[in-house]
């Protein structure tokens, strides 16, 4: 049952101070927030919920957007007034200034590649004839509108290179526009497609391509109604969207979501269905050669929502994928469609490490692992034989080796924590890789230590763990501010790679860390199923104990120790901030996802389910009412300064969640430091963020961190 008073009251504005010294700043006084005596009864419990009212899409709600606007106000204030904000900005500004390319697809003898000369909003789309050919820019997201936020999102060329099939993404949000490009001219054909998420760009030949779209949001629902009836639909080159076929859907279950694939061939396309985020799929196959009555027929081919199911590709009749059935670090199988009983051949075995991808190219197979959350490249020919390994420049991440049977090359790229992206071209006949797009940079790699080590959790489990420093401050073995990130969750592995507000943390003087948590994608089935539903406490002990190290091993000083996780990652912190507050000096947590018992009601949050468990179910709910960031702040306790990041337009994990969880820490007796959260305009949940909304929300959650561990620029 619900009950609801009506009355309102204004959560007392405390006055906090803004600094490790209470006396050195001037104390800044919250927004009042109304808060709401509504209280559920579920399972016996009564929870509160006083800040519901939140939940409003802010572009509907004048009383959220003036919560929102006075929120910012005292946010900002506070944030321009740390001294090191303008030297973080400026340095960030620097390390993002080099030259940045996409890995290159190659079709019809065209060579398309994404590019960013270096501050542009966003990267621009260039297109040329053989590997020396004159760059011609096809696309330049930076025209679409004055704030820079609206991105190119996925694209993909026809096979004959005539045509692009491209996505737009609007203000960070997760709905996309569809539109396809004449190369030869540079314009725009006047195919659109409204409503695409979650979707595949699939072409079949050159007369249009498969996509994955939601009914019509109703009107004032677009950015928090719940996402039922996905579809895959066949738009034909020339027609509206009114007359595309309807291709694959599935009204009984209205929560299954579905996406099409077509082999490089063009014979077949897979479909694959989900019911949730795990990795559990349902595939179905279709012989494009065939039309019987101008449709196609779909034939199952996995059924059962009990493994994972990824496609590799198909040459004729044969068609390769990676799976995790009997394998839980993933195994190389194929199936041969034309045989009376095609039964699945496994090519290569499941190994010590976990199978991350593979791709066919040539006429070899290029596999992907993850040893240890690193890369490790593995090249096979197509009946399973292992060829040779990839030479990779140490602790990083390959990624790419796109292709088709039959091409002579491929092009992958390459990063680490101290190597932005390159992008390297691959010789298929002799393994021999060189330098295609290779970033001029404004530091030496050189300068700075990689190093992976290995903690014990709280259970006992050895959980991997990156430290980076910079050489000098590792050899001076003294302890200096550290920040701790993590995400745990998803089946999401967390790998090296390059980032350019990270690196002036690092130029600061301070010491980045990266905990590979249970919950990920690190060690396959195993790994992910230990850190989720009943088991996602191990999460939080993995990140505490990660954090524990850093202090023993005299890596971070007591006092030095800051956290930051993104999306379920801002869950992360949320928890185990309201867990161990003493073990944190400060906190960033972003997009999060902070009330564990409404997540479902939103966008894509019923998807999540499978990670998190359902909160109408006694059982689960047990759990989440356990850790849920909002529901267990500990009032009378002092906290770490807490920055809040989000974004009004955030349709993946609604902004709400931030909302609420901002205003119950401002309302709650956790000490003197400052709980604050910054709300970003039309940047969403991340993706598609323009480069100046990038540096500006660096340098501010930087600066906030930096203050509250004692990092001093210089020192």
């Amino acid at each position: 049952m619900i009950r609801i008073t009506g009355t309102l009251a204004l959560a007392a504005g405390m006055l906090l101070t803004a600094s490790l010294q209470a006396e050195d700043m001037a104390p800044i006084r919250y927004p009042e927030t109304r808060r709401v005596d509504l209280v559920e009864t579920r399972f016996g419990e009564t929870v509160a919920d006083p800040y519901r009212w939140l939940e409003d899409d802010v572009r509907n709600a004048p009383d959220v957007a003036d919560w929102v606007a006075r929120q910012n106000t005292v946010t900002e204030r506070y944030l321009a007034s740390l001294p090191q904000r303008a030297w973080f900005a400026r340095r960030i500004r620097a390390l993002l200034s080099y030259e940045r390319f996409g890995i290159p697809t190659k079709a019809g003898g065209l060579y398309f590649y994404t590019r960013n000369s270096g501050l542009l909003n966003q990267a621009q789309l260039y297109v040329r004839r053989g590997l020396k050919g004159k760059p011609r820019l096809l696309l330049d997201p930076n025209l679409w509108a004055a704030d820079g936020a609206t991105a190119l999102d996925a694209w993909k060329p026809s096979d004959d290179g005539r045509h692009l099939l491209y996505s737009v993404q609007d203000g960070g949000s997760d709905w996309r526009i569809l539109r396809v490009l004449d190369v030869a001219t540079g314009k725009d054909t006047g195919d659109e497609i409204r409503w695409a998420k979650f979707t595949d760009l699939a072409w079949v030949g050159s007369e249009g391509f498969f996509y994955s779209r939601f009914p019509e949001p109703k009107p004032g629902e677009t950015f928090q109604a719940l996402n039922y009836n996905q579809a895959v639909w066949f738009h034909r080159l020339g027609t509206p969207q009114s007359a595309d076929q309807l291709v694959y859907a599935t009204p009984d279950h209205p929560e299954y979501s579905h996406r099409a694939e077509v082999t490089e061939d063009g014979r077949h396309a897979v479909i694959t269905s989900a019911i949730g985020t795990d990795a559990r799929y349902e595939v179905r196959v279709i012989d494009l050669a065939r039309r019987p009555g101008g449709k196609w027929v779909v034939r199952d081919l996995v059924t059962g929502f009990d493994h994972d199911w990824k496609l590799v590709d198909g040459m004729g009749k044969l068609l390769w994928f990676v799976t995790n059935q009997d394998a839980p670090r993933y195994r190389l199988v194929a199936i041969d469609l034309a045989a009376r009983k095609p039964q699945w051949r496994e090519l290569v075995a499941q190994s010590a490490d976990t199978l991350q991808q593979a791709t066919i190219i040539g006429n070899q197979l290029v596999l992907n692992y993850l040893k240890d959350a690193s890369t490790r490249a593995l090249i096979f020919d197509l009946k399973g034989k292992s060829v040779r390994a990839l030479s990779l420049n140490g602790i990083g991440t390959a990624a790419g080796f796109r292709g088709k049977p039959g091409d002579p090359e491929t092009f992958y790229s390459y990063t680490s924590f101290n190597q932005p992206q390159a992008i390297y071209r691959m010789n298929l006949a002799t393994g021999e890789s060189s330098a295609f797009a290779a970033p001029a940079l404004n530091f030496d790699p050189r300068d700075y230590d990689v190093d992976q080590r290995f903690y014990t959790s709280k259970d006992g489990t050895r959980v991997p763990l990156f430290v980076v420093r910079k050489k000098a401050v590792a050899a001076a073995g003294r302890p200096v501010p550290t920040l701790l990130y993590g995400y745990g969750g998803f089946d999401v592995a967390l790998t090296p790679s390059y980032s350019s507000i990270r690196m002036a943390w690092l130029e600061a003087g301070g010491a980045f860390a990266l905990a590979n948590l249970r919950g990920g994608g690190e060690y396959g089935r195993e790994w992910h199923d230990a850190g989720r539903r009943a088991n996602k406490q191990n999460v939080f002990d993995d990140f505490i104990a990660a954090g524990e190290y850093l202090i023993a091993e005299n890596i971070a000083p007591k006092g030095g120790l800051a956290i930051q996780g993104g999306s379920n990652g801002g869950l992360l912190v949320g928890a185990v901030v309201n867990q161990r507050p003493d073990l944190f000096a400060a906190a960033n947590a972003q997009v999060g996802v902070m009330d564990m018992l409404r997540f479902d009601r939103f966008t894509a949050g019923r998807y999540w389910v499978d990670d998190y468990g359902y909160p109408d179910r006694e059982e689960d709910f047990r759990v989440l009412r356990s850790y849920s960031p909002y529901h267990n702040i500990r009032g009378g306790t002092p906290y770490p300064a807490m920055l809040v990041t989000t974004a009004d337009t955030d349709d993946r994990v609604v902004p709400g969640h931030s909302f609420k969880y901002a205003a119950a820490l401002q309302a709650a007796q956790v000490g003197p430091r400052p709980q604050l959260i910054r709300i970003e305009t039309r940047a969403g949940h991340g993706a598609g963020k323009p480069t100046d909304k990038t540096i500006e929300e660096g340098a501010d959650i930087l600066a906030f961190l930096a203050e509250w561990t004692g990092l001093r620029v210089g020192e």
